[in-house]
């Protein structure tokens, strides 16, 4: 009889416990600029990239949105990301993945004219810095998404020559997997109004590129 009371409560908390873990999802920190944010989207929380890629990778993840507008991965640069408040928080989520995607407003020239020598540097730090989180997360870098021509002073051409080049070395430097938003929206600026930012269906291809990559 002891053993049958000893054998049941073990499968009770067995079951319990595989249930528990079955239910705890996947967290996605989204870590970025305004298109990480959403801008140029109709509703930020419901068609911004991170939040039409919650709903694709369903039930088994939690995606959180840390994205600031006009914030830069230069630490030196006019509005750096390491200050905002959301990079704190996206350290305290303790994701398992991490999606960066910052460099478009580095393109800015008082960013990169200045201090576009830092930018690898930086970039790297900010890669250690995630993977070194307790949570131990798999971080992707993203190339910024394709701008159709120069607003809001970001430049195009450094995006395409300097930017994305640099981050395809810390990628390889560091066995850092890439997630290419140049390409998606390349050569479509219907889907770029503003020459920067998505409209609703340029987010829908960010966010299944991303989640073609990460899934």
């Amino acid at each position: 009889m002891k053993i049958t009371r000893f054998l049941s409560a073990t499968l009770f908390v067995l079951f319990f416990s595989v249930a528990g873990f079955a239910q705890q999802a996947l967290k996605v920190a989204c870590v970025g600029d305004s298109i990480t944010e959403g801008h140029g989207s109709s509703d930020r929380q419901t068609t911004s990239y991170p939040a039409i890629l919650g709903r694709l990778l369903g039930d088994g993840y939690q995606v959180e949105n840390f994205g600031v507008s006009g914030r830069t991965l230069l630490k030196n640069g006019d509005f750096p990301y390491w200050n905002e408040a959301k990079f704190e928080a996206s350290q305290t989520f303790l994701p398992d993945i991490v999606v960066i995607k910052l460099g478009t407003n580095d393109t800015k020239p008082q960013n990169w004219e200045k201090y576009g020598v830092e930018f690898e540097s930086d970039l790297r730090e900010l890669v250690d810095l995630y993977r070194r989180l307790p949570s131990r997360p798999k971080v992707y870098l993203c190339y910024p998404a394709w701008a159709a021509r120069v607003n809001f002073s970001i430049r195009p051409e450094v995006l395409t020559a300097q930017v994305i080049p640099a981050i395809q070395r810390v990628a390889e430097a560091m066995n850092v997997s890439i997630i290419d938003l140049q390409t998606t929206l390349y050569g479509m600026p219907q889907l770029v109004p503003d020459g920067i930012h998505p409209n609703d269906l340029g987010y829908v291809l960010i966010a299944k590129a991303v989640y073609d990559r990460i899934k």
